[in-house]
């Protein structure tokens, strides 16, 4: 039987986050970009109004709330609970914000799914990762979403938006946490079911943050082997084909990597 929070509960937790609102002197408007969703639902966080697991955890991260407390206390109210972001479906004739594109769902229904994702070790001779992003459709702040799991680094994981200009044959999958920012910038989704580009991020090495670039490439597909994720070194079954498909996105001309 789902629990229901109580509402003097729901109203201690509610304190929590605008005390921290006022302590770090932020707006609705800033907390909502520095939790990467919309303005309207932090107005119906701040009104007591269920949301998302996600969103809850984004807003204590970023408000440096311990989000197990306030999650305890913060049980769906109603039988409309929070539910995971991949599991949103969506609905058609929405627009993503100007500054993404102006897409809209009905417009790129082709690339949600699931895809394989490589890339090179960034410090690991040969090695290639390996790993699975979900793309859906996010009805709350109307845009396409992307989030990674299968990483054998997973605290790294990111969760972000795809940015689709009109004019352009490549599109963004970008990430922003406080600040810091990833972007993946990769063509088109072709007949395939293929995006092949660069990542530009940073890498943690000792105690540094590292800036590095290197090929990425993302195939549409459906089932993922456990055994072909994680780190492929040579000699691994699938490591031949990877290192194939990610030399392409060079010798093909989606890329070029400058060194000099």
């Amino acid at each position: 039987m789902q629990k229901h929070s109580d509402p003097h509960d729901r109203d201690l937790a509610l304190a929590d986050i605008r005390k921290a609102m006022i302590e770090k002197k932020m707006t609705q408007a800033e907390l909502a970009d520095a939790a990467d969703c919309h303005g309207k639902t932090i107005q119906n966080l701040l009104g007591g109004r269920s949301v998302r697991d996600q969103t809850l955890f984004d807003v204590c991260m970023v408000l440096g709330l311990d989000y197990d407390a306030i999650k305890s206390k913060w049980a769906p109210l109603a039988a409309v609970a929070a539910r995971e972001p991949m599991d949103l479906k969506g609905e058609g004739g929405m627009v993503a914000p100007v500054y993404m594109g102006a897409y809209t769902r009905a417009a790129v229904d082709q690339y949600i799914g699931h895809y394989l994702t490589l890339r090179p070790a960034f410090f690991l001779p040969d090695v290639i990762v390996a790993y699975r992003t979900n793309i859906i459709w996010d009805p709350e702040w109307p845009s396409l979403l992307f989030e990674e799991s299968g990483r054998p680094d997973a605290t790294y994981a990111h969760r972000g938006r795809l940015y689709i200009p009109a004019s352009s044959m490549y599109i963004h999958l970008v990430s922003l946490t406080k600040g810091a920012m990833r972007m993946v910038l990769v063509s088109q989704l072709d007949r395939l079911g293929t995006m092949r580009g660069l990542i530009t991020t940073l890498n943690k090495q000792g105690a540094m943050l590292v800036p590095v670039a290197c090929p990425i490439v993302y195939m549409r597909q459906d089932e993922f082997a456990e055994s072909a994720l994680g780190n492929i070194e040579p000699g691994h079954p699938q490591h031949a084909t990877y290192r194939r498909v990610l030399d392409e996105t060079i010798t093909d001309g989606y890329a070029k990597v400058v060194a000099r």
